[in-house]
């Protein structure tokens, strides 16, 4: 199993910025990583994902064009735009060593390794 472990939650103000980072001691070439979230009363929902190595991405169809998921050789981030109160939620970092498509990388069961979350809280 892999530890990942994320940062760069915090409070703002709608119409703010932020960017998650997420430490991960191993990435696979063609494995998928990416980010949940999870607000309270609602079931974990899929922000974006990437295939590594090819990089791929997918992104909720309701947060494209704000959310940009990236990363480097250590981290994956997650930037965030214009956010607005209804963003607010426990952001989790997922991994698996499988690989995902564009069917199945929301799918919260395709992922064996999860974060503690960050907090992200936005008010208006």
């Amino acid at each position: 199993q892999v530890q990942l472990v994320e940062s760069g939650g915090g409070s703002l103000q709608a119409g703010g910025s932020l960017r998650l980072s997420c430490t991960s001691a191993r990435f696979i070439f063609g494995s998928c990583m990416g980010w949940f979230r999870q607000a309270p009363g609602n079931g974990r929902e899929g922000v974006a994902g990437v295939k590594l190595g090819y990089d791929r991405t997918y992104y909720a169809e309701s947060l494209k064009g704000r959310f940009t998921i990236f990363h480097d050789r250590t981290k994956l981030y997650l930037q965030m735009k214009s956010l607005n109160p209804e963003d607010t939620a426990m952001y989790y970092c997922v991994a698996n060593n499988m690989g995902c498509d564009r069917d199945n990388w929301l799918l919260p069961g395709n992922y064996r390794d999860w974060g503690q979350g960050t907090q992200v809280t936005v008010s208006s």
